[in-house]
């Protein structure tokens, strides 16, 4: 079967269209991997990557301004990660800038945040040079700290679930106090005992004063009365001459 110049005009819009296609892909993805524009490598050492991978974004100031070029183990307790960056950016970044492991957003990928430095360093960072390294926080640790914490809110809850049960049923003096009513009209007559004595103390010390009152008036006591507050006067004045030659 003959091809016709219909198909063929068909099939080469095909293929054109399928190499954009391509070019397009291959830019997009040279742009993001920074392959066509001048790049420069610094590195940090991390504990723990955290979920980082190779060619994940590295950002400073919220722009994308490069990725992660490898990520190598150099020891048992120590990464290193390597990173490619736009050298327009090179003069903002300080040899005394850090860089710390973040998220793109609440559950996004994971990402390099390089922060800003010149604070002991004005210098300029240079190829290969070596950023100080934040690591990023543990976060099976504290979900394990959350655990043990959502451990013990349970176990406290049930122990006060048991014994509000038992104050209910009227276990316990506690409980027996508020399910009890001869207890409690027991204690409501104690507490009212206690305030007619009161009020009688009350009534008594009333009637003292107003007794010895009466005996101060009296002629037969009244210089006995006297006497007593004359003497009290003299030894406060005693006191106060003593107090003075004292201080003298």
């Amino acid at each position: 079967m003959k091809t016709t110049s219909g198909q063929k005009i068909k099939i080469g819009l095909f293929t054109f269209i399928g190499l954009l296609v391509l070019v397009a892909a291959i830019f997009f993805i040279g742009n993001r991997k920074n392959l066509f524009s001048s790049t420069f490598t610094v590195y940090g050492t991390f504990k723990n990557v955290n979920g980082l991978q190779v060619g994940n974004n590295v950002r400073f100031a919220g722009i994308n301004i490069g990725v992660v070029q490898s990520i190598n183990i150099v020891t048992d307790s120590a990464a290193r990660v390597d990173l490619t960056l736009n050298s327009n950016v090179k003069r903002f970044i300080k040899k005394d800038s850090k860089i710390s492991i973040g998220s793109d957003g609440l559950m996004g990928d994971k990402l390099v945040v390089i922060a800003p430095g010149g604070i002991t360093s004005t210098q300029e960072v240079s190829n290969g040079d070596q950023l100080t390294a934040q690591n990023p926080i543990d976060v099976d640790k504290i979900i394990a700290k959350l655990t043990k914490v959502i451990d013990n809110a349970g176990t406290l809850t049930g122990g006060l679930s048991d014994i509000v049960q038992k104050v209910n049923s009227g276990q316990g003096s506690i409980g027996r106090l508020l399910n009890n009513n001869s207890l409690a009209k027991n204690l409501e007559g104690t507490v009212k005992q206690a305030q007619t004595t009161m009020k009688n103390v009350h009534a008594t010390t009333t009637t003292l004063n107003t007794d010895l009152k009466a005996a101060q008036s009296n002629f037969l006591l009244k210089g006995f009365f006297n006497k007593r507050k004359k003497k009290a006067q003299q030894d406060s004045i005693k006191k106060a001459e003593d107090a003075a030659a004292a201080k003298q």
